[in-house]
């Protein structure tokens, strides 16, 4: 998988996730957890434990393993966990569709991470996985968000009304896709 690791900016690299993170995740997520606080679901105090990562990396895992997902870490020169990049509901056959969730740690928002690790999952997300369209959506007034997928030649497709129950109320989303390539689908 060392063709997955990827040098985003001086000091930032992408690269699959692995279990051994848990401890980062736990440390990046606690710190972050007020400032995300707005763009996230309401999670239980045991998520933000090294313990709650391990389940949660674990799953994640098993979902790569079956084909359905792609979870990407942001890591410093320490390979301390700055952010995260996870393709989710991974399908292939006539869609070949994926959807694109991901968070910057608060210390490391606005230095272009974000942007830069998004356009290098949607390469991989065509050469490596074959897929046609990536997905994303985001609350409707997290401009920072939408600037990111602009930025990485996402298009607004729509807005869903009560889309995801974000910070303790279902909350509308604007909704972005990016098509990858028009070829035919790889078998």
């Amino acid at each position: 998988m060392t063709d997955l690791i990827h040098p985003l900016t001086a000091g930032v690299r992408l690269r699959p996730a692995a279990l051994d993170d848990a401890l980062s995740f736990a440390e990046a997520l606690t710190r972050s957890r007020a400032y995300m606080k707005r763009w996230e679901p309401v999670r239980p105090d045991t998520f933000y434990t090294v313990q709650g990562q391990v389940m949660r990396l674990t799953g994640l895992l098993a979902e790569q393993d079956a084909g359905r997902a792609m979870p990407w870490v942001l890591a410093d020169e320490e390979d301390r966990v700055v952010g995260a990049m996870t393709l989710a509901s991974i399908e292939h056959g006539p869609f070949r569709n994926a959807r694109l969730g991901y968070w910057i740690d608060v210390d490391r928002a606005g230095e272009g991470l974000a942007t830069a690790a998004v356009g290098r999952v949607c390469v991989d997300a065509r050469d490596r996985l074959g897929l046609h369209r990536v997905e994303a959506g985001t609350v409707v007034d997290n401009a920072a968000s939408q600037r990111v997928l602009a930025k990485s030649g996402f298009e607004v497709i729509g807005t869903a009304p009560r889309y995801l129950h974000i910070d303790g109320a279902w909350r509308d989303h604007r909704l972005f896709q990016r098509i990858l390539h028009d070829g035919p689908p790889r078998h």
